[in-house]
Parts: structure tokens; sequence; C-alpha cells
């Protein structure tokens, strides 16, 4: 049984910050953390891009529902472990090598196979990409991970201590706490989403997170930005 749930899209930077500080807390508290799939595309299915969106992130959240795919298959063929394994990878490629590129690069063979390298699985599991198979079972899992937390949400949703335990989306954070401080940082955390009466506490403004693809390294405070409706606002 899984102490904690965690839904991701691989080409979201705040699910991949949030990510990495889950799991240095599940290293210092053994939780056993379980990965599983929600879509920033199939999210946005309703969505005009083109008014609600910078122009780059339909072709991000597409080659982000490609690698999810992938990731369905790897957790066919190589269970949980696997897709911890992959997901790692892909965070190292897409956000701690440098600027980021093409976004629809990452949807592409070219881009997954070294990440499969990367990850210790077959290359032959970059045929996926084009395997639509698995969108009703990623669309499922968007969809469970909705009902937990509602629909005005995006990436990551957690869920400590399944099936009964608190849920919620986030949190947002742009800098990776010292290991010292990460479980201070969980536990405030989960006290503030457990008490049942809370609902949210949000602000729009956020720090651009410290990941090299984002050109801030780390020990440097990003650029505060709004974020406003999910993604960094245009400007008209």
């Amino acid at each position: 049984m899984a102490d904690l749930r965690f839904w991701f899209d691989p080409v979201c930077p705040f699910a991949w910050m949030t990510s990495k500080w889950v799991r240095q807390v599940s290293a210092q508290r053994e939780y056993a953390v379980e990965w599983r799939f929600i879509s920033l595309r199939l999210l946005n299915a309703h969505v005009d891009y083109d008014t609600h969106f910078p122009p780059e992130y339909e072709a991000g959240h597409t080659a982000g529902l490609r690698l999810l795919r992938v990731a369905a298959h790897v957790r066919d063929q190589h269970g949980n472990e696997g897709v911890a394994r992959f997901y790692e990878a892909c965070g190292q490629h897409v956000f701690e090598r440098g600027p980021e590129g093409d976004r629809a690069v990452r949807g592409t063979a070219g881009f997954v196979a070294p990440v499969l390298a990367d990850a210790g699985l077959p290359g032959g599991l970059a045929d996926a990409l084009e395997d639509g198979g698995s969108d009703a079972q990623i669309q499922a899992e968007t969809d469970e991970a909705l009902g937990l937390a509602g629909k005005d949400v995006g990436t990551p949703i957690l869920h400590f201590q399944p099936p009964e335990g608190v849920a919620f989306f986030g949190p947002v954070i742009s800098r990776l706490p010292a290991d010292d401080e990460a479980v201070a940082l969980w536990d405030h955390v989960v006290g503030l989403a457990s008490f049942p009466g809370f609902a949210e506490l949000k602000r729009s403004l956020r720090e651009r997170p410290q990941l090299p693809a984002f050109g801030v390294q780390p020990g440097e405070v990003g650029q505060q930005e709004d974020w406003h409706g999910g993604s960094r606002r245009q400007k008209r």
C-alpha cells in the first residue's frame, strides 16, 4: 500500500519541483510513493489554446501526453518502480540540462530514446509515443485526480495516506528546500490540508522555478511572474 500517490505530467515544471521535494521527504520518512498520470492536454481538451495560453503551450502539453503514453507502457512492463525511474529521467532531460528548446521535440522518439536509456528501460518503449490505446487509461487517472481535488486544478495532485487520507493540488514551489527543511515543510503542508474546513491558499505570483530550463541555477532566485490561469500571463 502506498503512503502517497503523486499525479504528474512530465512537462509540468512545478510538478517536477514538487516531485524532487517529495523524493527528499520519502527518503527521510520511508514513504512508498505511487506515481500516477494526469495529462494537462486532456485536462484542457475543452480549452481554446490560442486564447488561453502562450503559443508554445499546446505543443508542450501534447508532448506531455505522448510521454505519458510511454509511462503507461513502462508501468505495464516494469511496474511503479519503472515509472519512478522514467519520470526521474524525463525531468532531468526536460528541466535540468540547460535552457528549454522547442517543446514539441519532447514528444519525439529522438528525445525519449536517451530518457529510456538513462532510466535503464528498453528503447523499444519509444514506440508507445504513437499508441493512443493508452489515452483512456491516462484520461481515467486524470479524472481520478480531479475527483479528489476538484476541477479547477493543475499538476501535481497529491493524495497522502490513501484511500481515506487528504488529497490536494500542489504545493506549488519554485525552490527546492534543503534536506533538513524538506520534512518540516511537508508537515506544515499536510497539517494545513488536513484541516476539514480548509480549501485554498493561493497566489498567482510565482518565482520562475529554480531550474536550468528556466535560466535559474541552484542557489539563484527566479524572477517573479504572474502565472494566472496556470501559465505565465501573456502581455497583450
